[in-house]
């Protein structure tokens, strides 16, 4: 469940995080950033309780608090993103705004979510990884 949790969940935020990034200047990509995300978002979440149900099940108290607060800011982030972007995202599709590249204000949010995100997954993986060296 873990191993799936990662392969869907950061699959999706790497798609996402590429699309964005393209979009900053492009709108092209803008378009298609606000497009993509209604496939990733639901993935991300998949990939959150995956890694949650995962986590739960194969590590030691001491490595299950270390992911349970990775998991804490993955999901802070993820209602951030979700109830705030996203619908933004949406009304401007709505408007037909959506080849519009996102004000200054936005794409700053965005990018500190963004870095949030990655930092939280990979953190996550490197926390993976520690825990199967260490098994015996």
């Amino acid at each position: 469940m873990l191993i799936a949790g990662f392969i869907i969940g950061l699959g999706a935020v790497t798609v996402i995080d590429i699309h964005g990034f393209l979009g900053r200047k492009s709108s092209y990509w803008s378009e298609a950033t606000t497009r993509t995300h209604k496939v990733t978002k639901p993935l991300i979440w998949v990939g959150i309780i995956l890694i949650l149900i995962g986590s739960l099940l194969i590590y030691a108290p001491s490595l299950l608090y270390w992911q349970l607060g990775i998991i804490a800011l993955l999901i802070i982030n993820g209602l951030f993103l979700s109830f705030r972007v996203s619908p933004y995202l949406l009304k401007r599709e709505e408007q037909g705004l959506s080849t519009k590249i996102l004000s200054a204000e936005w794409q700053r949010k965005i990018m500190i979510s963004m870095i949030l995100s990655d930092i939280g997954w990979w953190s996550s993986v490197v926390l993976l990884c520690y825990h199967l060296s260490s098994v015996t």
